[in-house]
C-alpha cells in the first residue's frame, strides 16, 4: 500500500466519510486528486480495509460513505511506527525569493503581498476549522488527549495555524526590508 492509502485509512479511523470528503480532508496534508483517491478506495475495499454503504439521494447521484474495517485498522496500526520519509517541499516563491534582487521593487512587493494575502486566508480558514472542531467536540478551552479520535486533527490544525503565522511574520519582515530599501522605514523587525 502507498502512503496515500494509509492517509485515507487514517481519516477513516476518525469517522466514516464520502470520497469527496476524504479528498477535501486530505488536501492540506497530501496533494491528491479524484483520479487517485477513488481507485485507491476501490483497492482498499478489495483488500478488506474499507467498506461502504450506498446512500440514495434525491436530485443528486447516489453516494458511497466509506468506513474503516478491523483489517484496515490493523494495517494502519502496523504502519504507524514506521519511520516517516523526509518531507518534500516545493514552493515556487522560495525559488523566486532567492533571486528577488533581480526584480523591480514594485514586483518584489507584489510577490510578497500576494503570499501574505494567501496566508492570511489560510490562517482565517485554519482558525475557523479549530473553532468548528472545538464546537463539535466540546473542547472550549481544553485540548483533546492522545486517545481522543480528534487528537490528530487538533494537533494538525494547531500546526497549520503556527505555520501560517510564521509565514505571515516572514512576509512582514521582508516587506519591511523592501520598504526600508525605498527609504520608507527606520527600523527592521526580526523574523
Amino acid at each position: 500500500m502507498n502512503t496515500l492509502s494509509y492517509g485515507l485509512l487514517a481519516l477513516l479511523s476518525v469517522k466514516p466519510r464520502t470520497g469527496y470528503e476524504l479528498m477535501q480532508q486530505i488536501q492540506p496534508l497530501w496533494r491528491a486528486k479524484h483520479s487517485q483517491i477513488y481507485p485507491l478506495l476501490a483497492k482498499l475495499e478489495q483488500l478488506g480495509c474499507v467498506r461502504f454503504v450506498q446512500v440514495t439521494q434525491k436530485e443528486k447521484p447516489d453516494k458511497k460513505i466509506y468506513s474503516i474495517t478491523e483489517t484496515g485498522l490493523a494495517k494502519l496500526r502496523s504502519w504507524l511506527p514506521e519511520q516517516a520519509d523526509e518531507p518534500v517541499k516545493r514552493d515556487e516563491l522560495l525559488l523566486k525569493a532567492y533571486c528577488l534582487s533581480l526584480a523591480e521593487p514594485r514586483q518584489a512587493r507584489h510577490l510578497i503581498a500576494e503570499r501574505r494575502a494567501l496566508f492570511q486566508n489560510h490562517l482565517a480558514k485554519y482558525n475557523a476549522q479549530l473553532a468548528e472542531l472545538k464546537r463539535e467536540t466540546g473542547l472550549s478551552d481544553g485540548e483533546p488527549g492522545l486517545r481522543s479520535p480528534y487528537f490528530g486533527n487538533y494537533i494538525l490544525i494547531k500546526r497549520a495555524i503556527a505555520g501560517a503565522q510564521l509565514e505571515l511574520e516572514w512576509c512582514s519582515w521582508v516587506m519591511h526590508i523592501l520598504d526600508e530599501e525605498q527609504g520608507q522605514c527606520a527600523e527592521r523587525p526580526e523574523p
